[in-house]
């Protein structure tokens, strides 16, 4: 099934920011999903995919969409 990615305005300019090899990668992940380093987040509501040290928060919505909310390195997503 095939789902389209739609990214918040936070997760587009922290990708802006990102070097081309890193945004390339986060994308790439980002793209593959439901498969990947997939987790439930606990607490609060979203689910989270591992790509190296960046953490990506995202939703699932409705049958056919994901929304990124929010990209980030592993210490500081959390913390938003």
């Amino acid at each position: 099934m095939g789902y389209s990615v739609r990214y918040s305005r936070a997760a587009e300019k922290y990708l802006d920011g990102q070097t081309s090899a890193a945004r390339k990668r986060i994308m790439d992940a980002v793209d593959k999903l439901p498969n990947g380093n997939v987790r439930k987040l606990q607490g609060r509501e979203g689910h989270r995919l591992t790509v190296g040290g960046y953490r990506v928060l995202f939703d699932y919505v409705g049958d056919s969409l994901i929304d990124v909310v929010a990209i980030g390195p592993r210490g500081d997503i959390y913390k938003k």
